[in-house]
């Protein structure tokens, strides 16, 4: 069975958008992954087909309506009932790679787009199988951008999607690091060389050389990533001496 997406949204001519071209583009036609959007609209039910109303409370702007999303949410439970469903939302857990592998091994997901204000916070109540993700700590006018980011990082991993199986091994990310800075040809440019250990031919040093750059780069651009880094690494490091201890 193939991977399948489908997207709960007020813009649903917004999709595939830009994973209709390129590796995703292929891997659609080729049958490796399908898309079907949803009408959020569709499951009002007055004669406007409102989907929001003003914040409770006061406040500016515009908040999605909690019986037209758990409509949408119900009938996209029934038509795709054994994927996760995901709302899109800046108040949502950060996405992570993990998270995303788990996604792509699956048959799919669901994705809940947000507009406005956001979501009327008694639909994830109403509905607590409903998981709240997030981007990153930024704020877009809509969830559809976030769910094509998400879905162009789940499909590039399906089978068959790249051209290798280890294509991403070794991206950032994959291993709780930064990825190592690349090169190609041509050797000098501008007054700078390619790093003489990668024209070496000695895969011994260049694998040491990559490594050494990927915890430095990570130390120093991301220190959040590296203290999280160091303690998985301490806690395996742990682990094993005691595992040796225990064998004696």
């Amino acid at each position: 069975m193939s991977f399948h997406a489908q997207i709960l949204t007020l813009y649903p001519d917004m999709f595939p958008g830009p994973l209709g071209q390129s590796i995703a583009g292929r891997a659609l036609e080729e049958g490796k992954w399908g898309l079907s959007a949803v009408q959020i609209r569709d499951f009002a039910t007055d004669k406007h087909r409102t989907v929001d109303d003003t914040p409770a409370g006061g406040g500016a702007g515009m908040v999605l309506k909690a019986d037209v999303l758990a409509a949408a949410v119900d009938y996209a439970r029934v038509a795709q009932p054994n994927v996760p469903i995901l709302a899109m939302t800046p108040r949502g857990t950060p996405i992570t790679q993990k998270r995303v592998r788990q996604l792509a091994a699956g048959p799919g997901v669901t994705i809940l787009c947000g507009r406005f204000e956001g979501f009327d916070e008694r639909l994830f109540e109403a509905r607590p199988d409903i998981e709240q993700v997030s981007m990153g700590d930024i704020v877009l006018s809509g969830g559809e951008m976030g769910a094509l980011m998400l879905l162009d990082a789940c499909i590039r991993l399906l089978p068959g999607v790249m051209g290798a199986a280890s294509s991403g091994d070794e991206e950032s990310f994959e291993n709780g690091l930064l990825e190592y800075p690349q090169y190609t040809r041509p050797v000098d440019w501008e007054g700078r060389t390619i790093p003489e250990v990668l024209r070496s031919g000695d895969h011994a040093k260049i694998a040491a050389w990559r490594k050494q750059r990927a915890e430095d780069d990570t130390r120093l651009r991301r220190p959040d990533l590296w203290e999280r880094h160091s303690g998985v690494r301490d806690q395996s490091a742990s682990d094993a001496r005691q595992k040796t201890k225990k064998d004696k």
